[in-house]
């Protein structure tokens, strides 16, 4: 954040502020809350940040906002600015600090490098914005990041009756990454404990005393103690490092401000910052991410309606056609994913699945349809299932769509995927490199399980790319033309078994001889990203874990039920390759 000067404007805008509530609200006065928001290069999280606070549970005649921005390159001023001009004459008060010019720091290497003045810059803007508090005499303050969501609109009133001097909501990211420290060293550095990732995890769930909080947190100006916080300057006996949030820690460890955080509900999110030489487009990637991992674990994210946005435009990232396959009667699933795509700015045609659930036997002969001679699910030793006969059918008519239609490369997708952080920008490299050695290939898994323990080959020129051994799942996979020739080449219907089975007899990984005799050649070139580009949603056993194809009835036999127990098909990778936490991302910092 930048300071004050003389391109600085300060508008003082004072309101009746009538709250968010119809008519006069009987009882006490609610406590008065200043609301402190800072925002630099912020357009990619504020719509959603706006939005999470016009949904928050609380009048808004009893909130002063203090909000201040500077420094940008982006669009954060216009839509800051367009916000208070709609939703300012709610509020009891409104104070709008801006500076625009100049847009970086001298001393900064880039838009995501936290240089000294920045850091004091920061921290003169929060110690202001303390400041303030205080002198409209207000009962709390909260500092809320634009890169923090707060999804749950009870949130305010919740930190309120924890009665902590200081008291922070936790905040969920797509990594192990939060907003508290459960240790610091004597000198200021962050300290591993045995209790964060339980506290994270919510294994132990409370509010418990920490040594810092930071991005989003309640000060109780009330108390006693808090009267002595500061900001800025650092406390004279200061030596630790120059950064806002530690030299916030410091305040409250001299002060005698007990700090707390709490995670017994699931209060919002926030973003992964990206690191100090990355751009604004990677911290954006990382936040679009975010929005994915929110619709799937939810409570999802929900954009400001008075900020006026460009609709994204959405293209096929180069491919022939992106297929959606989904169920007509998953319409929250077909729901989750369109809005998934139009976020990674991806179009799709969707394709109405065959729904297993109404095949009977008679009509899954007439499809032409039989069971491989000999085939039993290798886990429970069930025959195949309907839901398994709908999922091979719904995959077949694509490769057919393929060819008829003559696509050259394209996407398919089921409608339970989890998509890794910069899908599109992955997958499109991958495929750039792939072209670039000139190796052919039919099918590239985007996300499997892959079986067996053994390392795969890499392929030679293509970074995250491997030779794919014996895999189950067809959660997202690229195919060409001929890869779907070769598949309908095989005339599989008349002899049927689940789809991700089917697939390594092509390619000749199947382990089961008598399984691969039936169909030749075996030929198929099929390879695998690595690390994975998509995860499933859920895993068997996870308590939003549904399969219409595991938990179905057998396909010849309307009356025999079956469900998931015994397979371990749709089970998490024990080896720990199946989760959608990039190795990278594993680390709490």
């Amino acid at each position: 954040m930048g300071a004050a000067g003389p391109l600085c404007a300060l508008l003082l805008l004072l309101g009746t502020g009538t709250g968010t509530g119809p008519g006069p609200r009987p009882g006490p006065a609610p406590p008065r809350v200043v609301l402190a928001l800072l925002a630099r290069n912020a357009q990619h999280s504020l719509p959603h940040c706006l939005g999470a606070l016009e949904s928050m549970d609380y009048p808004a005649g009893s909130i002063a906002l203090w909000c201040a921005t500077d420094h940008n390159s982006d669009n954060t001023t216009a839509m800051l600015r367009e916000w208070l001009e709609a939703v300012g004459k709610d509020y009891h008060s409104v104070a709008w600090k801006v500076q625009e010019e100049p847009s970086s720091y001298p001393d900064e290497l880039g838009p995501k490098h936290w240089s000294d003045k920045r850091y004091e810059n920061l921290m003169r803007l929060k110690q202001e914005a303390l400041t303030y508090a205080r002198e409209q005499r207000a009962d709390y303050i909260l500092f809320v990041d634009t890169d923090s969501i707060l999804t749950n609109n009870q949130t305010l009133k919740f930190l309120m009756a924890q009665n902590k001097s200081v008291v922070a909501p936790m905040l969920d990211s797509q990594t192990f990454y939060s907003n508290f420290w459960c240790g610091i060293t004597p000198q200021g550095y962050y300290r591993r404990t045995a209790d964060y990732f339980p506290t994270k995890n919510r294994q132990q769930v409370g509010c418990f005393a920490v040594p810092m909080v930071y991005a989003t947190f309640l000060i109780d100006l009330r108390k006693e103690e808090t009267s002595r916080l500061a900001f800025y300057p650092p406390h004279p006996n200061y030596t630790w490092a120059f950064d806002d949030i530690i030299v916030f820690a410091y305040s409250c460890q001299a002060a005698g401000a007990e700090v707390h955080v709490c995670n017994q509900q699931r209060f919002g999110y926030i973003n992964v910052p990206v690191k100090a030489h990355q751009t604004l487009e990677d911290e954006r990637a990382n936040f679009v991410h975010l929005t994915l991992e929110a619709m799937v674990d939810g409570p999802p994210m929900q954009r400001s309606r008075h900020i006026s946005l460009i609709p994204k435009p959405l293209t096929k990232m180069g491919f022939d056609e992106i297929f959606l396959i989904n169920l007509v009667r998953r319409p929250d699933r077909r729901r989750r994913m369109l809005a998934s795509l139009r976020e990674l700015e991806i179009t799709p045609r969707v394709v109405d699945a065959v729904d297993g659930s109404t095949l009977n036997s008679s009509n899954i002969k007439v499809l032409g349809v039989d069971l491989l001679p000999g085939y039993y699910d290798p886990f429970s030793g069930r025959t195949l299932t309907k839901g398994e006969v709908g999922c091979f059918l719904s995959h077949y008519h694509v490769w057919k769509e393929i060819v008829s239609q003559g696509l050259e490369r394209s996407v398919v997708f089921e409608d339970d995927v989890r998509f890794e952080a910069a899908f599109p920008a992955r997958l499109q490299r991958l495929m750039e490199e792939l072209e670039g050695v000139q190796r052919d290939w039919d099918l590239i898994y985007l996300g499997r399980k892959q079986v067996n323990a053994e390392d795969e080959v890499p392929v030679e020129g293509v970074r995250n790319l491997v030779v794919a051994g014996y895999s189950y799942w067809t959660l997202a996979y690229v195919i060409s033309r001929r890869g779907a020739q070769k598949l309908l080449a095989a005339e599989p219907l008349s002899k049927m078994l689940p789809v991700d089975e089917f697939l390594p007899i092509m390619y000749d990984k199947h382990p089961n001889e008598d399984y691969k005799r039936h169909f030749a050649p075996r030929d198929l070139l099929v390879f695998s990203a690595h690390p994975l580009l998509v995860y499933p949603t859920h895993y068997a056993g996870d308590s939003n874990w549904l399969s219409d194809t595991e938990t179905s009835t057998i396909w010849d036999d309307d009356a025999k039920m079956t469900d998931w127990a015994g397979s371990q098909k749709t089970l998490r990778d024990s080896r720990g390759g199946a989760s959608h936490l990039r190795a990278t991302a594993r680390d709490e910092l």
